[in-house]
């Protein structure tokens, strides 16, 4: 199984969202961004590490908000959340050829990584406060 980390960041309101990029795996699903959690590296450790090498921005990272597990067949992911909140730079894309920021209502309108669907519903909730 490989552990996950998944930032989940709220501005104004809505949610980022980063759509997969060609070649990549699950090119073209949209998840919450994050990054696999290297050796004797916590899952705080890991999102501020990964948000600044794949978006190049300094972020900080706050509430566990939830997890999911999910057999992809080739790999089982544990994919854990945390609410995490963007400090400063300019978002520049690596691994992702778009990104969004999606009101509650709008969470359900792209098509989401299959690890990162069980987290919409805490998410929702996070965002209706």
């Amino acid at each position: 199984m490989i552990t996950v980390t998944a930032a989940v960041i709220e501005k104004d309101a809505k949610i980022l969202a980063a759509r997969r990029g060609p070649g990549k795996h699950l090119e073209g699903f949209w998840e919450f961004p994050g990054g696999k959690l290297e050796p004797d590296e916590t899952p705080e450790q890991c999102l501020a590490r990964e948000l600044a090498e794949e978006f190049g921005i300094e972020s900080r990272v706050d509430k566990f908000i939830g997890e999911s597990i999910f057999d992809y067949g080739e790999k089982i992911i544990r994919l854990i959340a945390y609410q995490v909140e963007h400090l400063a730079g300019d978002f520049q894309l690596e691994d992702h050829d778009e990104i969004r920021w999606l009101s509650h209502k709008e969470l359900d309108d792209i098509m989401w990584a299959p690890a990162d669907v069980p987290l919409l519903e805490p998410v929702k909730k996070l965002l209706k406060g």
